[in-house]
């Protein structure tokens, strides 16, 4: 439960005070009467109980004047600033609106509160400040860069007062954001001196034993490091006396506990061990004509005295960083062989880098709105342009997103999206499963279709359905690459599933009328039918454009008329034709039924009959005869289609004595062990008048399978090799083709 603020006489005179230091920082800005309606305001709030104590115990008021006063002494006095960050607890309570403060304050200062409110209900969202999404929404919401400043400064305070506090969670929240965000904000605008105590700060409430060990060190070695400068700078003002022109003057700073906190853990030494603690600075009194010139000469006159390390030589004069900071620094050799750091600018630069990009304009004296509003356009313009020579720039690289959206989940994580995205682009960047099943979303509560487009900082929860599958038309409403090739990939994996059922449908359809399949024929009859590949074939198929009976009467239809065009053919003169007794001619292996002389006829491919099967006739196209086996794939077709082209044939007993050689192909199926195939091929060798043509192997997980075409002059003999080759260790199948 929050505490009722009840101030005591020494927290009442500290408010006071703070108030007295704000008036002389701002003199009549505000005025004395906006200072009135402020304390009435927050007068009538906390008495209301709608301003209370914070999680720390703190008063947030005193905290508010605290970071007015830090603001005002980082970018100089502004009126919109002060009034907003005075009043902007109000506004998040309730006690005031943003109707009652626009007519008294103008649109300056509703436009400073209202980005402050939306960075409120970001915050709410995300649970995660750290990211760099979150980092890159929060700048794209800012279109006024005073919220920034404003930020830095307020976390800045709070952190000032909270060490003393029993809530060890929150403070350490507070530590994570002000290390993950704030500081990197504060270095990327050039607040050097608030990001250097933010960082120390962090290290003070994360790490408080190294915190301790490393302040109680630079105690004990302040006054050796004094003598140690002292002795460092003497030579250096003495060759500096001798050129009157050049004013000067030297300090001598120590590094922040942050700084030498990194330095050993990335040296891996010692307190002891870090030799460049303490940095020597020159600040040269100099016109802007000749800045560059002198603290060159400067440069010249130090390394005459030090021998310089070359690899530690930095020039941002010649090409200042991108927030603004100018200065030459260079690492030579001092006494008792230790490198010392020695930086080398002028008044103007010293003063940017102490106090950022403001501190150009009011060096040049420029003090008005306007002056102000090219310091903000400034900061913004540095913030779109960030270089990559800055320290840790890989780290807290922070470019504004114009053309860009970060959207939240439910669970507040963010994410990047382009301008005019849909709620598909959103769902394939969660996973591909969820924009696979999208049906739509729920926006900032309301329910949307997946063509919506999404705005920044919108809060989304996407709505699925196992019965939603990529379509096509998915590739014309979704705005990014990534969603585009994942529903691609979608829309190719739902192909081939379908591709893979229609084959399976259409060997099922084959196995049930007895019918052997052949991918090989499969896919000559596929480009036959215009196709170019046998997947697009498939997927018509399954899309119903095909009819899976009519592939079956394409494909005999093809077989037929390849046996009637493509086998081999005997002419009649080597087969008598007779009616119902066989004619024994000396020639005859065959005996048909009627007396068709000088009709050719051929032995069918798909079956390949050979002395001894029973058999039948077919007449074929051309007019010439075929001859199939009896349990030929395609005899029930044929006898059933087509019963008056169907005619009997049977042996010539004038063939018995196997003048006459078949050919015969056995399918062959078996484990890929080493050495089975030449166990097939050398039994096939050793049988007597059976010659091996032709073998065909091919190999697939463990297993091999192939087609044999053996010459054989009868039917006995097929059955008998079969036999052998089963026998054959090893060999799982073997079948007649």
């Amino acid at each position: 439960m929050s505490e009722k603020i009840v101030l005591t006489p020494s927290e009442k005179e500290k408010l006071l005070s703070l108030y007295r230091m704000l008036r002389k920082e701002m003199g009549e800005r505000p005025s004395a009467a906006d200072f009135r309606f402020l304390k009435k305001c927050i007068d009538q709030a906390v008495a209301e109980g709608k301003i209370t104590k914070d999680r720390f115990g703190l008063n947030p008021i005193e905290l508010d004047m605290q970071t007015t006063y830090l603001v005002s002494k980082e970018i100089g006095h502004n009126r919109d600033i002060t009034i907003s960050i005075l009043l902007n607890r109000c506004m998040q309570a309730g006690a005031i609106t943003m109707d009652e403060i626009a007519p008294i304050f103008g649109s300056g200062v509703t436009n400073i509160l209202t980005s402050l409110a939306q960075i409120n209900s970001l915050y709410a969202k995300s649970p995660t400040v750290d990211s760099e999404n979150f980092r890159n929404l929060l700048l794209s919401f800012t279109n006024d860069m005073r919220i920034i400043l404003i930020m830095i400064a307020d976390r800045l305070v709070l952190m000032r007062h909270i060490y003393d506090s029993d809530n060890e969670e929150a403070r350490l929240q507070v530590a994570h954001e002000a290390s993950k965000l704030y500081a990197p904000l504060a270095h990327k605008l050039g607040f050097y001196k608030m990001k250097s105590e933010l960082e120390d700060l962090v290290i003070r409430y994360t790490e408080p034993d190294v915190y301790a060990e490393l302040s109680r060190k630079l105690e004990e070695t302040a006054a050796s490091r004094e003598d140690y400068m002292k002795n460092f700078i003497h030579p250096i003002e003495k060759a500096l006396k001798s050129n009157p022109h050049i004013k000067y003057r030297i300090k001598g700073r120590t590094k922040s506990i942050h700084s030498i906190w990194q330095k050993m853990k990335r040296q891996k030494r010692p307190f002891e061990g870090i030799y460049d603690i303490f940095a020597i600075r020159i600040i040269i009194d100099s016109e802007p004509a000749n800045e560059k010139s002198e603290c060159w000469q400067v440069y010249s006159l130090v390394t005459d005295l030090y021998t310089p390390n070359p690899h530690r030589l930095r020039d941002w004069l010649s090409v200042p960083k991108s927030n603004g900071y100018e200065s030459l620094h260079t690492t030579v050799m001092g006494p008792e062989g230790r490198w010392v750091e020695v930086q080398i600018r002028t008044e103007r630069m010293d003063t940017i880098a102490e106090h950022g990009l403001a501190a150009h304009w009011r060096y040049k004296g420029i003090k008005s709105e306007k002056g102000l509003d090219n310091l903000l356009a400034s900061i913004r313009d540095t913030l779109e342009h960030i270089s990559d020579e800055d320290v840790n720039d890989s780290k807290f690289k922070m470019e504004l997103y114009k053309d860009d959206i970060f959207v939240f989940t439910p669970k507040g994580d963010l994410f990047h999206l382009p301008k005019g995205a849909t709620i598909l682009d959103f769902a394939f960047c969660i996973h591909t499963t969820v924009g696979s099943h999208c049906t739509g979303a729920l926006v900032n509560g309301r329910n949307v279709p997946f063509k919506h487009s999404l705005n920044n900082g919108d809060q989304v929860e996407i709505i699925t359905s196992n019965s939603q599958t990529p379509k096509a038309a998915w590739l014309k409403i979704v705005k990014t690459s990534r969603a585009r090739a994942k529903i691609r990939q979608a829309l190719k994996d739902i192909g081939a599933r379908q591709a893979a059922l229609a084959r399976e449908t259409i060997e099922r359809k084959f196995k049930n009328h007895k019918m052997e399949f052949d991918e090989r024929e499969m896919d000559r009859l596929v480009r036959k039918m215009g196709f170019k590949r046998l997947t697009d074939f498939y997927q018509q198929v399954a899309d119903g454009f095909i009819d899976v009976t009519d592939v079956l009467q394409r494909y005999q239809d093809m077989l037929a008329s390849d046996n009637a065009t493509n086998e081999t053919t005997h002419s009649a003169q080597e087969f008598t034709l007779q009616n119902d007794v066989d004619v024994n001619t000396s020639h005859d292996i065959l005996v048909i039924e009627r007396n068709l002389k000088g009709v050719d006829y051929k032995f069918a491919k798909c079956c390949a009959p050979v002395f001894g099967d029973e058999i039948f006739g077919f007449v074929t196209i051309s007019g010439g005869i075929s001859i199939h086996r009896s349990d030929c794939s395609n005899a029930r077709q044929l006898r059933e289609r087509y019963p008056w082209r169907v005619i009997e044939a049977r042996w010539s007993d004038k063939d018995k004595n196997g003048k006459t050689l078949y050919a015969v192909n056995l399918r062959i199926v078996g484990n890929d062990d080493i050495g089975i195939v030449t166990n097939v091929t050398s039994l096939i060798t050793q049988e007597k008048d059976i010659i091996l043509r032709s073998i065909n192997i091919d190999s697939h997980d463990s297993l091999f399978s192939g087609t044999l075409t053996l010459l054989i002059d009868e039917y006995s003999r097929v059955n008998r090799v079969i036999r052998k080759i089963e026998a054959i260790k090893g060999i799982k199948q073997v079948s007649r083709v």
